[in-house]
């Protein structure tokens, strides 16, 4: 079944449905629920919904991973005695260590920024400490110089300096040939993040966003856009004239 073109995609429209109603339609029970807008892919696109769904239900590494991630969702809140409420208990890292200790995951790739090899030190010792075994790879790993990309040398941070190219292929094919199990993002850049993952053999998950004027945490972006990131809303981050060098 094809995309309906008279309704696009586009959930977010339901956060004003949410914000006056304090539920959605997908996220209510199926008696009491509000009636499903229009472009809810829900009613638009059932067949590709179902066809989706009963793939989880079946007994191969997809179905269960689904089902794993599902019941991590569910540990990682403690139900509040008396209450409908739920406390959150668990970070990303402890998520991400109970998917790989469920799934039976014993290799862990680590595909490291430069810029945070310290973060990912300690996020392989955590691992260790939990029983898993750490592989980590640089995104600078065999120190080949930008300008071998076709770059030039102002378009480099710092020009005329050395200044490697990231390889976020190398560290995909690495951590393939080391046999990981699962693979761990932490901090590559936007584009070099999609190579990684488009030649990742084993299953990848981003622990670190890179954001290097918010301390890695882009959703600040997101919070701040009546006051600084205003900007965001009313100027290119490219300007015409750019997309054309």
């Amino acid at each position: 079944m094809g995309m309906n073109k008279e309704a696009p995609l586009r959930c977010t429209s339901c956060s004003q449905i949410w914000q006056k109603q304090g539920s959605t339609s997908c996220w209510s029970d199926p008696d009491t629920r509000p009636t499903a807008p229009g472009y809810c892919p829900g009613e638009t696109e059932e067949q590709i919904i179902s066809d989706s769904f009963a793939r989880y239900q079946g007994d191969d590494e997809d179905a269960r991973l689904a089902k794993v991630a599902a019941r991590v969702e569910g540990l990682c809140y403690l139900p509040i005695p008396g209450s409908d409420a739920v406390n959150a208990r668990w970070t990303r890292v402890e998520d991400t260590i109970a998917l790989a200790k469920l799934m039976g995951y014993r290799k862990i790739g680590i595909a490291t920024c430069l810029g945070l090899l310290e973060e990912s030190n300690r996020l392989a010792e955590i691992l260790k400490a939990q029983g898993l075994e750490p592989l980590s790879v640089c995104c600078k790993a065999g120190s080949i110089d930008k300008l071998k990309l076709g770059l030039k040398e102002q378009e480099k941070v710092r020009p005329n300096s050395f200044e490697p190219a990231c390889n976020p292929i190398a560290q995909a094919e690495l951590l393939n040939q080391a046999g990981s199990d699962m693979n761990l993002i932490v901090g590559l850049c936007v584009g070099h993040d999609m190579l990684f993952n488009k030649y990742s053999k084993a299953p990848t998950s981003t622990l670190v966003v890179k954001d290097r004027v918010t301390g890695h945490n882009p959703v600040a972006v997101l919070y701040g856009q009546n006051f600084y990131y205003k900007r965001l809303q009313k100027q290119p981050v490219i300007e015409p004239e750019q997309l054309n060098e």
